[in-house]
Parts: C-alpha cells; sequence; structure tokens
C-alpha cells in the first residue's frame, strides 16, 4: 500500500461569502497541488472539499497522513461521525448535522483509504499549512470578483 501525505486547507472571505479550497498531494518525490472554490460557501465546507479532493485524487487505496489546521475537520471525521451515524446524522441535540452531505461523502472515500489525521496550528509558520493557506486563498479570491 502507497503512503502518501495530503495537506488541506479551506478559506471563506466572509463565512459564508467566496471560498476555495486547496491540497498538496505527496507521493515520495512527486508532488500535486489543486485549487478551486465556490462563490458562496463558508469556511467549514471548503475545509470538507479540500479532504474530498484530495483523497478523491488518489487512484488507488493507500496509507494516508492527512495534515489539516481544522480541528472542525479532523474532530468530525475521527469522533463525531460515529454518534452522527448512529443517530441517523443528528446532532446530540438532535439537529440535523451541518454539510451532511460532505461528510458523507468524507466517510465513503476514508473507508478505501487506510487514514491518520493530524492537526497542525494554522498560521503558526508550517510551511505545507502556509502554502495550502495561501492556494485556498488566492481560489477564494477569484471568486469574490
Amino acid at each position: 500500500m502507497k503512503k502518501v501525505k495530503l495537506i488541506t486547507d479551506g478559506a471563506c472571505l466572509g463565512n459564508p461569502g467566496p471560498g476555495g479550497w486547496a491540497y498538496i498531494l505527496r507521493y515520495k518525490d512527486k508532488e500535486k497541488r489543486a485549487s478551486g472554490g465556490e462563490a458562496h460557501t463558508t469556511n467549514n465546507r471548503m475545509e470538507l472539499t479540500a479532504a474530498i479532493k484530495g483523497l478523491s485524487a488518489l487512484k488507488e487505496p493507500c496509507e494516508v497522513e492527512i495534515v489539516t489546521d481544522s480541528e472542525y475537520l479532523k474532530n468530525g471525521i475521527t469522533s463525531w461521525i460515529r454518534r452522527w451515524k448512529s443517530n441517523g446524522w443528528r446532532t446530540a441535540q438532535k439537529q440535523p448535522v451541518v454539510n451532511q452531505d460532505l461528510w458523507k461523502q468524507l466517510d465513503e472515500l476514508t473507508q478505501r483509504h487506510r487514514t491518520r489525521w493530524i492537526w497542525t496550528r494554522g498560521h503558526a509558520g508550517h510551511a505545507d499549512n502556509e502554502l495550502c493557506d495561501e492556494m485556498a486563498t488566492e481560489a477564494a479570491r477569484k471568486f469574490a470578483r
């Protein structure tokens, strides 16, 4: 099983507002970068989309180390999602899970791979995270025009 590293980030100019997502995918000495966005979205949706797009780019099951500065994303996929699924996609307060469409996509994608989620503090000098943030912010700006 190939070991890859996936760095993801989402950005939003206003929340909601124009948003961008980005990922950097690394395998050995190869690197793939991608970004995109939406005209009206939220930061959390862009964080989720970045992870979905990055995992979707993998052509076969892999061992994936995913680095994110989003506690929402990391906690959601590693902890909260089990309870949401057992509660029929409802929160502990019996409300529908926000961004359920994206959580379901991400859940399905993570079943294909062996994933390890790593949280890093944003805007703290982590070079890969800073680059991903710049890419996501630039993508959001394109949708703000």
